[in-house]
């Protein structure tokens, strides 16, 4: 190929074969150019740098463990607004303000000799937002996400605690259903696999050891929180648990607005949504995905969203549990 006047020979070179443990390189490229213009490598990584920053401005890195090492996971994602999430009032300005106090406060930590990460457990019925919560908060900090399923098939204590020591950096670690993670051996099967080779205690060590990364971000969530060992969510390793709860009243009057807001203008139509929502005995019974996904099927119709309360209701299993009038 021709760069700035200069012709450089391109050579692309793939192994037959990867191995995860090693995290050696599975495709080499090489780029060849006359000694007069070996200089123009630095301009043209400095361009290639400046392309990729640009594609990813405004956008979230998703990272997924590959072998040693973490590497993009698909497309970067547009960055969610956090005022898009609905959460119960002031839940998620205390995590964003803490979650700020503790970036701030690097020298503090340090000075004070204590280990300077955070842990956050969030923990609720599925449906309820954690999940989409942490994405649209790590948009809101400029932050990208690492996914770590400790459940993986082959993953080590050693290359779980090498991971969480190379986290990318502005990276928030994400490990999802956190309850799983030990609940899921067996009996070996014909390959031989009994299930996760991470321990326990390898775990524990990776999360606050003596060789756990300073800096770090972690959270974790989980549906069942009464699963979940005491060690794992002590003070050090979980330094705030939120949970995450069925819809409110302010959640589903918030939601409301931001479905129907530009057409019901006197909030009339979000009043009677409310007394329905009451009758049926949806407040505090149903998650806000549900609502949510009864919203966007009356998109523009907030009529149709309150005639379908007692639908959201028997989908529920609220139906059977009202006492008869």
């Amino acid at each position: 190929m021709r760069y700035r006047n200069a012709l450089i020979a391109v050579s692309r070179q793939r192994e037959k074969s990867f191995d995860l443990q090693s995290g050696d390189p599975f495709e080499t490229i090489t780029l060849t150019t006359l000694y007069a213009y070996r200089h123009i490598f630095e301009q043209l990584f400095i361009e290639v740098h400046q392309l990729a920053q640009r594609s990813k401005e405004g956008k979230t890195t998703i990272y997924s463990a590959w072998g040693t090492d973490w590497r993009p996971f698909g497309e970067p994602k547009r960055k969610r607004p956090l005022d898009s999430i609905v959460l119960e009032e002031g839940v998620k300005e205390r995590i964003l303000d803490d979650l700020k106090a503790f970036l701030d406060t690097r020298t503090w930590y340090l000075d004070r000799g204590i280990p300077y990460r955070r842990g956050y457990l969030l923990y609720g019925p599925p449906g309820t937002g954690k999940s989409s919560f942490i994405q649209a908060l790590a948009g809101e900090l400029d932050f990208n996400i690492a996914i770590l399923n400790v459940n993986e098939r082959g993953l080590t204590d050693d290359r779980l605690n090498h991971l969480l020591t190379n986290v990318p950096p502005r990276t928030i670690v994400l490990l999802e259903d956190a309850d799983a993670a030990f609940a899921n051996r067996r009996q070996a099967d014909g390959d031989g696999y009994t299930g996760p080779t991470v321990t326990f205690s390898g775990l524990l060590n990776a999360l606050d050891g003596v060789g756990s990364a300073e800096g770090r971000i972690i959270f974790l969530t989980t549906n069942h929180v009464e699963r979940l060992d005491e060690a794992l969510i002590r003070p050090g390793r979980v330094d705030m648990p939120v949970r995450f709860g069925e819809a409110t009243a302010y959640q589903m009057e918030r939601l409301w607005d931001r479905f129907y807001a530009d057409v019901d203008h006197n909030g009339e139509g979000r009043r009677r949504f409310m007394q329905r929502a009451r009758e049926q005995g949806l407040l505090n019974r149903t998650s806000t995905a549900a609502l949510q996904g009864l919203f966007l099927y009356n998109k523009g119709d907030m009529e149709g969203a309150i005639s379908m309360v007692d639908g959201l209701a028997n989908s529920s299993g609220l139906a059977a549990q009202r006492k008869p009038e």
